[in-house]
């Protein structure tokens, strides 16, 4: 039986977190429902998971969609968005190869 190992915590996943674990907790941190000092390291997949109804109810409120964010909520989104991606190529992510890879 495969032990069920925590999350290693944002920064530490891949490319700094471009996987659908740091696209929650992105999202988390933009919606101010956890702090952005908070990598989750250490939570097990069901803590994440309830992370992510959060984030969806939120989502859903807004019609899934950026451009019906409060101004405030729509720069602070951006910006964590932005944060992520220059964090990202920083460590080599290259966008269009992960494309290719799907």
């Amino acid at each position: 039986m495969k032990k069920i190992e925590p999350y290693v915590g944002i920064h530490n996943d891949r490319y700094g977190g471009m996987t659908d674990i740091g696209r929650i907790i992105r999202d988390a941190w933009a919606f101010g429902l956890i702090p952005e000092s908070e990598t989750c390291a250490g939570w097990y997949l069901a803590r994440i998971e309830e992370l992510w109804e959060k984030v969806q109810e939120i989502w859903d409120h807004y019609g899934c969609s950026v451009q019906n964010f409060p101004e405030e909520l729509r720069r602070r989104y951006l910006r964590t968005q932005d944060e992520a991606i220059a964090r990202a190529k920083a460590l080599g992510w290259d966008p269009d190869r992960e494309l290719e890879d799907e």
